[in-house]
């Protein structure tokens, strides 16, 4: 079964954990120095807060699957969309090592379809990048240099990235 996911940048971490916390009714199941996570049964929800980025807000929604096979169901439908598919393959970001890809929508939102295939005891492993050491995401923003976004994502498939994660 999937699950949504929504990743939200904040400027004050503690002040938001708290908000959050009582909007859902429940604590995070994962909190960091800069990052946290509720994973929401009732609705089934993947929601993210970092003070990674660039400005506050939203940075990405995406789907979170139980399998490969759900992976590559999200796969075959984002290339059928007919948009930039960025396919990341094996990667870490946001405290996780996952399989993942990224499309962006015609508004410029980035969507991430994943499969996390366990946790790792840093955001990620990746060589620290110009944008605050933060993963790719596709958007409508300017892409990043090729460097930085090498050293944590690979070569970039698009003309439409920014360094961003989930």
């Amino acid at each position: 079964m999937k699950r949504f996911h929504a990743h939200v940048h904040v400027d004050d971490l503690a002040q938001s954990i708290a908000f959050y916390s009582k909007l859902f009714a429940a604590a995070p199941a994962r909190v960091e120095a800069d990052y946290a996570k509720w994973m929401l049964e009732d609705p089934r929800v993947n929601f993210a807060i970092s003070t990674r980025g660039a400005k506050p807000g939203l940075d990405h929604f995406g789907m979170q699957t139980d399998d490969a096979q759900e992976l590559a169901e999200l796969k075959a439908r984002a290339e059928a969309a007919d948009m930039a598919l960025l396919d990341e393959g094996n990667t870490t970001c946001c405290y996780a090592r996952s399989e993942k890809h990224w499309v962006t929508d015609p508004q410029g939102i980035a969507w991430e379809h994943f499969h996390t295939l366990g946790d790792i005891p840093v955001f990620n492993e990746a060589a620290p990048s110009s944008a605050a050491g933060a993963c790719c995401a596709p958007s409508a923003a300017a892409p990043a240099p090729a460097a930085s976004r090498a050293a944590c994502c690979g070569p970039a498939t698009t003309a439409t990235l920014k360094t961003s994660c989930c």
